[in-house]
């Protein structure tokens, strides 16, 4: 990439050796990335009053030995029972209050049953960007992530889900704390921090939802559409960037359906394809809502783009920043809440990233039996169109794919030779 494009950078450091995979599998792991992340004493004696000796009939030695009554076995024995059943309970109880368990957070009914809310706070025609404020400050939080002993080892934001004490944050806020075992703590508007856990995450669209026991009320953020955005309509950015809590900022939207990723590895590549935004982001913003001004979310910032890094690895906003839509965040964060896990839409197929223009997306391999080769894909197809989208090249047939879900059902508009074919192939999945 030359110096006259920005490259996509994250809101926490940036490693010191960035990789660059090796040949991508569409659907499989790993595209080229093009954003790097930037990279929380005994009893006291009772002596027996020497002025009253105690009355002794007998020597020690002299006394008979007395038997133990048969009944007090059986006694002794429930007790032991109890006193172990209860230090049992007792002992769980801590461990998953420190620890956390590998169901805790979930919902059956994932977000239908965890009390998101819709309804926009502020109505249609608001202006202000103060009223906005107002009402999604309270529902921001910021994320203290501590890896390697590092207290402050990365910070970012995010926001309230639901009333059922679920956050939204990015994955590469929380990632290397979950490598660690480190833990992870939320603070509120007031500074109030609380423990957190990971119910579960997604590398692949770069999303994580975090979970609090028993934690503060704070209400929950309205959840939009960013399918109703328009390149001009103004938004407002909200987060902790560079560790100032509490910060919002405000822009338009100044493009959609660009697609970026914010990976750093191949196996977790995180394309998203993303809403633009000229709203100031800074390291820190990562995870934290863009919301329109009828005091909705319709995105998570995520990642901006930069002319190059500083000696520090971070590096500042200049404009271009990216959110995760905000329809894509409740598809992930329902499959999170229902199972732990989050799935996301392939095909099966090896797909040149190397290349950029407007001619499609070339297919460089096709795996056997896998959903490309059963919807009749090729190696040398060129891929135009995806559910009638035009796709410019291998990472834009990427981001198509996954803005949908698994088992739908799509057209592929495909060059192969000198013509033209329609085809329809059924999303596979794979969890990320």
């Amino acid at each position: 990439m030359s110096d006259e494009h920005p490259s996509v950078q994250p809101g926490e450091p940036a490693p010191s050796h960035p990789w660059t995979p090796p040949g991508p599998t569409l659907g499989y792991g790993d595209p080229r990335p093009q954003a790097q992340p930037y990279p929380s004493q005994p009893y006291p004696s009772q002596p027996y009053p020497t002025s009253q000796p105690y009355p002794v009939q007998h020597r020690a030695a002299d006394r008979p030995r007395g038997r133990v009554p048969g009944w007090l076995w059986p006694v002794v024995t429930v007790v032991a029972l109890v006193v172990g059943a209860l230090g049992g309970l007792a002992g769980g109880a801590i461990y998953q209050n420190v620890h956390g368990d590998a169901t805790a957070g979930r919902l059956s009914g994932g977000l239908a049953g965890a009390g998101t809310r819709t309804k926009a706070p502020l109505p249609a025609g608001n202006h202000s960007v103060a009223s906005v404020a107002q009402r999604l400050l309270p529902s921001t939080i910021q994320v203290l992530a501590e890896y390697q002993g590092k207290k402050d080892g990365a910070t970012g934001s995010g926001f309230v889900l639901d009333r059922s004490g679920h956050y939204i944050t990015n994955n590469h806020v929380v990632a290397d704390a979950v490598s660690d075992h480190g833990p992870i703590e939320i603070v509120d508007q007031h500074g109030n921090e609380y423990k957190a856990i990971v119910v579960g995450r997604s590398p692949t669209y770069d999303l994580a939802v975090l979970y609090v026991r028993n934690g503060p009320r704070l209400p929950p953020a309205s959840l939009g559409s960013a399918s109703v955005l328009r390149v001009g309509d103004p938004v407002v950015a909200f987060g902790s960037p560079l560790g100032l809590s509490s910060t919002v900022t405000s822009g338009i939207v100044s493009a959609l359906n660009r697609p970026v990723t914010t990976s750093e590895t191949g196996s977790d590549s995180s394309f998203i394809n993303a809403v633009q935004t000229d709203a100031a982001i800074n390291p820190g913003n990562s995870g934290g809502p863009l919301v329109d001004l009828s005091g909705q979310v319709v995105g998570v910032n995520s990642a901006i783009a930069t002319t190059g890094g500083t000696q520090s690895g971070q590096a500042g906003n200049i404009g271009v920043g990216f959110a995760i839509p905000i329809d894509q965040v409740k598809i992930t964060a329902d499959q999170i809440l229902r199972t732990g896990q989050a799935r996301y839409p392939v095909i099966g197929a090896t797909v040149n990233t190397g290349a950029t223009g407007d001619s499609g997306a070339t297919i460089l391999k096709v795996g056997s039996d896998s959903p490309a080769s059963q919807g009749g894909l090729h190696q040398g197809d060129v891929v135009t169109r995806v559910a009638g989208e035009r796709v410019l090249d291998g990472i834009a047939l990427i981001v198509a794919i996954r803005a949908h879900e698994p088992g739908d059902t799509l057209s592929f508009t495909v060059q192969r030779g000198g013509s033209q074919l329609s085809l329809r192939i059924t999303l596979g999945s794979q969890v990320g």
